[in-house]
């Protein structure tokens, strides 16, 4: 059973960072102007700093949740 319950981690940990670095790639190509998105294009370099700084303030929060 104990192998059930690491292999779940694992598969959840390999998720979470695959969803870190997506949020990551998203929002850096929204900063850098390179993910476009018609008729509100002006705030999307905007909207790419959000996401950026919401997922870093996310991914230190879930360590430090993990840590304790």
């Amino acid at each position: 059973m104990a192998k059930k319950g690491g292999f779940r981690k694992l598969l959840h940990l390999i998720g979470w960072i695959t969803g870190v670095l997506v949020a990551l790639a998203v929002g850096f190509g929204m900063i850098d102007e390179v993910l476009t998105v018609p008729l509100v294009q002006p705030v999307v370099p905007l909207a790419g700093w959000v996401v950026v700084i919401l997922t870093i303030i996310g991914a230190v929060m879930a360590i430090i949740d993990a840590v304790q």
